[in-house]
């Protein structure tokens, strides 16, 4: 994959460092709101506070339960990129459009997500360390980004 700095999300975890291949040609809006959040300093310091083995670690949660956000709603972009290992996509309620901050990667091919969630990434390296998060819904002691930039 090419990398494009403008549009590769590198996240410092406390497992190692994650490089996700942002996706604005799918999702171009997602993209951009990540992007600001990163810029803001939005997910240092974030725990992944779902990790369900073989499916999928979840972050995004300013109060690191599952129930919070950035309290800005994206309207979803629904597209025809699968859930596979390494996918990131975006979480939310049975609202299709209410996702916000919280994002989560897949550890393995999860197609009955597809087209219900919006795809806006791709693990390009550092896979490994998000298999070796902490598992738990919540985890005892968490996996957490301690620092997200873009580029």
């Amino acid at each position: 994959m090419a990398t494009d700095p403008e549009n590769t999300l590198v996240l410092d975890t406390t497992r190692g460092q994650v490089t996700i291949e942002l996706r604005p040609d799918v999702a171009p809006n997602h993209v951009a709101r990540i992007k600001e959040l990163v810029r803001d300093g939005f997910y240092d310091g974030i725990v992944f506070h779902r990790v369900i083995e073989g499916f999928m670690a979840q972050t995004g949660c300013p109060k690191g339960n599952g129930t919070s956000g950035s309290g800005k709603k994206l309207n979803q972009e629904f597209n025809d990129a699968p859930h596979e290992r390494g996918t990131v996509s975006m979480a939310r309620t049975s609202d299709p459009n209410s996702g916000d901050s919280q994002f989560f990667i897949c550890f393995d091919d999860a197609e009955f997500l597809d087209g219900q969630y919006t795809v806006w990434g791709q693990v390009e390296s550092g896979m490994e360390h998000v298999d070796a998060l902490p598992k738990g819904e919540p985890p005892a002691n968490p996996g957490k980004i301690v620092k997200a930039t873009v580029g």
